[in-house]
Parts: C-alpha cells; sequence; structure tokens
C-alpha cells in the first residue's frame, strides 16, 4: 500500500504555522511529512521563505511519531555539503531516527542568492555527485578531506553521529540525475509519475529501494475559489523542470505564466472537494511503482480545513487505493 505524505510547503507559510501544520498532519495519521527548502517563494502571491532546517527542528520536538524529510535541499550552493552533513546528522537525533534527507540539483529561484551564478544542468548534476560523496563520508563519522572539481573539504568531522546515519534520497528528472541516485540514493525522489525514471533508477543500482512522489491539491468546499487559488499560487507548476529550475526571481515566474488560465491549472491539480479526483490524480504513482506520495494542498490559510477533510475523507479512500 502507498504510504501518503504532508508537505509542509515554505513558500506559503510562516515558521510557526508550518510546526503547527506538521502536528496536526501527525495526529490525523500522515504516514511521513516532506519540507521544500526554498529562499524565494515561486510566485509573491505564496508570500513565505523560512528557513526549513529551523523548522524542523522545532518539529522534530513538537512530534514524536511522524518521518520528516527535506523535499529537497540543495548542497552545492547556498550550503556546503559538509554543512548539510552536520544538519541532517542533527535532525536525525532530534527526531530519534525519523528524518531522511533529500537531495538535488537545485533552482536558480533559491540558489543565486550567494552570488556564484548558476552554471549548466549538467555541472549542477556534477557538483550533485560530488557532495553526495562527502555527505556519505561524513556520516560515517571519519575525518574527511576532500579535494574534488567543485569542493574542498579540509579535515571534517561529524562529532555527533547518529547510530543510523538518515537515509539519503535523490531527485531525478532524466537519465543523468537516475545514474547519480543510483550511486548515491536510498531513495528516489520525483514529481511526475513516469515509469521510465523507476526503471531508470533500479537499472543503475536502486531496485527494490522506495520511491517518493509528490502531488498538488487544492481543497475548499467551493471549486471556483479552489481552482481561483490554484492558479494564484501554482501555476508555475505547469512550467516543468526545465523551466523552473532556471528562473532567478519570482517575477520570472509571472511573466512566464501570464497567459496560464485557471482552466490550465485545474486540469493538473485537481481542485474542490472531489475525493474521487485526487484518487485519480494519485492512482498514475501507485501504477507506476511510487511507494511514497507527498500531498501538497495549495494554500497556507487553508491547511486544517485540509487536513480535516484527509482525516475523514480522504486519507480512507486512498488507503482503499
Amino acid at each position: 500500500m502507498m504510504r501518503i505524505g504532508y508537505t509542509m510547503m515554505t513558500e506559503q507559510s510562516g515558521p510557526r504555522e508550518l510546526v503547527g501544520h506538521v502536528v496536526e498532519a501527525e495526529r490525523v495519521g500522515f504516514d511521513f511529512s516532506v519540507i521544500s527548502d526554498h529562499s524565494f517563494p515561486w510566485l509573491e502571491a505564496q508570500g513565505h521563505a523560512p528557513y526549513a532546517w529551523s523548522v524542523l527542528g522545532a518539529a522534530a520536538q513538537a512530534t514524536s511519531r511522524i518521518p520528516l524529510m527535506t523535499f529537497v535541499t540543495c548542497p552545492t550552493f547556498r550550503y556546503h555539503p559538509v554543512v548539510v552533513a552536520q544538519k541532517a546528522a542533527t535532525l536525525q537525533l532530534l527526531s530519534e531516527g525519523r528524518f531522511r534527507l533529500g537531495l538535488g540539483s537545485g533552482e536558480n529561484l533559491n540558489e543565486h542568492v550567494v552570488g556564484r551564478g548558476w552554471p549548466s544542468a549538467r555541472v549542477r548534476l556534477a557538483m550533485l555527485d560530488e557532495a553526495a560523496e562527502i555527505i556519505h563520508a561524513l556520516f560515517k563519522g571519519d575525518h574527511v578531506t576532500h579535494h574534488g572539481r567543485h569542493f574542498q573539504v579540509d579535515d571534517a568531522k561529524l562529532w555527533d553521529v547518529p547510530g543510523t546515519p538518515p537515509p539519503v534520497g535523490i531527485a531525478v528528472s532524466g537519465p543523468r540525475s537516475c545514474a547519480v541516485a543510483g550511486r548515491h540514493a536510498d531513495l528516489l525522489i520525483a514529481t511526475e509519475p513516469k515509469r521510465e525514471l523507476l526503471d531508470a533508477f533500479d537499472a543503475r543500482g536502486g531496485a527494490g529501494k522506495p520511491r517518493i512522489g509528490q502531488l498538488p491539491v487544492c481543497y475548499d468546499t467551493d471549486r471556483e475559489a479552489a481552482v481561483a487559488r490554484a492558479h494564484e499560487q501554482f501555476r508555475w507548476s505547469l512550467g516543468g523542470w526545465r523551466l523552473n529550475a532556471e528562473l532567478p526571481l519570482p517575477a520570472g515566474f509571472v511573466q512566464a505564466t501570464e497567459h496560464t488560465r485557471p482552466e490550465d491549472v485545474a486540469e493538473s491539480i485537481p481542485c474542490g472537494d472531489d475525493v474521487d479526483a485526487v484518487v485519480e490524480a494519485v492512482r498514475p504513482y501507485a501504477e507506476a511503482g511510487f511507494t511514497d506520495l507527498a500531498l501538497v494542498q495549495v494554500g497556507g490559510a487553508h491547511q486544517m480545513s485540509f487536513l480535516r477533510w484527509a482525516e475523514t475523507s480522504l486519507l480512507p479512500a486512498l488507503r482503499a487505493l
């Protein structure tokens, strides 16, 4: 049976609200949670971007059961891989083994702030490959010195190392990223139900490992209001990752989506309170072979109503699927 997760989306809620949301997600029975790691929202209408790792620390203390995960952290620009390893090890200790470290090659939207430029996708994947190697080495608790093409590490060591290191997930979108995931990942992360990605991961060493997807929904008892909100805050998601990884500011996403209509968004995001519509949107992930799926409720102010609906109606239907 597919495990159903809840997304703490930092782009649409403040830090205290995010912690409250995941506490409620644990109570209503979600199987796991994930959090985005952003320095900017996709669109200014979303309005938030708190520091994900501080929220995770608070969430680890405020909850007791629900697993936590970055979805995803880029360990190559804003953060050096040594810093990511230390943060992840600390979260694993704070959460008593409930943390998974999701990694990806990043988006210009979030990583441009440190002024290091934005290289080609091929270079970004090479950086992710090297960063994952460093992180795994540090998780062993040894002194690590590394002189690579993209990163330098001088006698680094983690002094607080969990007995079981956090599993590492790597986000994929094509054959090259699947190869990186095959070398380094304990689980695969993808945002589209593409069977070919899972097959490529399996062929490169990922057979039998978990694979986690993500699906936005926009719950509201008023479907027209849900469609309007999904268009206002989530129309960027229709651009695809080749575009979404490249634009540096929310204003660029406004321009890129100026011709996107509400009905276009409603075709890809289930809107309203129709449980069957969400089930049908989830079905392709189950059929492709995903083991886990994190739901994103669109709209920071509508999380609690979504969670109540999930408890009474949505989660039972998805368990049946």
